[in-house]
């Protein structure tokens, strides 16, 4: 007794201390990644997305020299300025945060960098829901292998979800990783160009975890509002007008006018839930689904597609409709009214709007950053 009780009265030995640790680092840690992997398909996704990410940033070169380099092609050379003016104008006009972001370009040989997936069920208007490190729970998977995204989208089908692939030709680390400018982008007119590169960059300026139809709307607003803003400032009326009327088919710039995407995909929205709370199940179910995506088809086919300006409305009339597509589409254009309210009330300077904007969902109460947008400033949101 009198021997144990000496041993533990004595100093620990700090050296064996470490080298035991470093042992159990050294082994242990490896040997749970292992066995994630091994185990884990969301350690494998996260894996083999952070493995494409890394070789996107291994090619790339600067666009500054790319636009300045005389073996540049004419075309290429032209886009990569713009970009550039674009990106310039977002941080100085807009007090957009740029950070590295686009001041590097890479040719990922392809014309479509990943599909996004997304699902939900079929009797509720639901998304099936990932969650992910950062960004929180998000209603939507991106693949860079395409093969395993329909493989993904046949397995959600098999289990009974609606789902819907779509080609995506950009994507935002949020400013934690110089993102480069990717060629998927670049075959874009020059307007969509600009508002794709200000889009992004709103994301890097405000994102909320978890509030994806939140981040994607309010980038929308910025993108489309920004472009308008930044060739109005380069004096071309042309891409200013294109800017204006891609966001009037958006959402309604007049609340007598409901022939805009925004309010068709929420009337849409409306119907659907509308026929799910009654419980159909079989047949009855498939008869409620037919009669309202027979309703949507008809506008998009017709009134409401047809006064688009900056949409072809042959588009839509191909297109798949399914609560998968509902829920994605309403992504970028949910309530894209209280945005533009802000924006009105601010004299339309976007720069203030956007801080105005920021300033609300940071300092009102709740989780619903939407319901901090009915608020005014030294009032509570209701």
């Amino acid at each position: 007794m009198d021997a144990v009780i000496e041993r533990r009265g004595g100093p620990p030995n700090w050296g064996r201390v470490a080298r035991r640790l470093l042992a159990w680092v050294g082994i242990g840690v490896p040997t749970v990644l292992v066995l994630a992997f091994a185990t884990s398909a969301d350690a494998r996704y996260v894996a083999r997305a952070g493995v494409e990410e890394a070789r996107i940033l291994l090619k790339r070169h600067s666009i500054a020299k790319l636009a300045a380099d005389p073996r540049t092609a004419p075309a290429l050379r032209q886009r990569l300025a713009l970009v550039l003016a674009a990106r310039a104008f977002a941080g100085d006009s807009l007090g957009l945060v740029v950070g590295e972001t686009f001041t590097s370009y890479v040719d990922v040989g392809r014309d479509t960098l990943l599909l996004v997936l997304s699902a939900a069920r079929r009797d509720r208007l639901r998304a099936y829901t990932w969650q992910y490190p950062i960004v929180g729970t998000v209603p939507y998977k991106g693949f860079f292998d395409f093969a395993q995204a329909r493989a993904a989208a046949a397995d959600l089908g098999r289990e009974g979800y609606d789902t819907y692939l779509r080609p995506a030709g950009a994507f935002s680390t949020l400013g934690y990783f110089a993102d480069p400018l990717l060629s998927t982008v670049m075959e874009r007119d020059t307007m969509e160009l600009v508002a794709t590169v200000i889009h992004e960059l709103a994301h890097n300026t405000l994102y909320l975890k978890s509030q994806t139809p939140f981040n994607e709307s309010f980038a929308s607003f910025v993108g489309y509002r920004g472009a308008e803003a930044f060739f109005r400032s380069r004096h071309d009326s042309t891409d200013a007008r294109r800017a204006v009327a891609r966001w009037r088919d958006e959402r309604t710039l007049d609340v007598r006018d409901e022939r805009t995407l925004d309010v068709l995909y929420a009337e849409l929205a409306r119907r659907l839930d509308s026929a799910y709370a009654a419980g159909p199940v079989g047949a009855a179910l498939e008869r409620a689904r037919a009669t309202v995506f027979g309703w949507a088809r008809a506008q998009l086919t017709g009134p409401v597609g047809q006064s688009l300006e900056t949409y072809d409305w042959r588009w839509f009339a191909r297109a798949a409709l399914n609560n998968a597509v509902v829920i994605a589409q309403r992504l970028y254009r949910m309530n894209l009214n209280l945005f533009e309210d802000i924006y009105i009330h601010a004299n339309a300077n976007l720069r203030e709007t956007i801080r105005a904007i920021q300033v609300r969902v940071f300092t009102q109460p709740g989780q619903d950053p939407y319901q901090a947008l009915y608020s005014r400033p030294g009032l509570a949101a209701d």
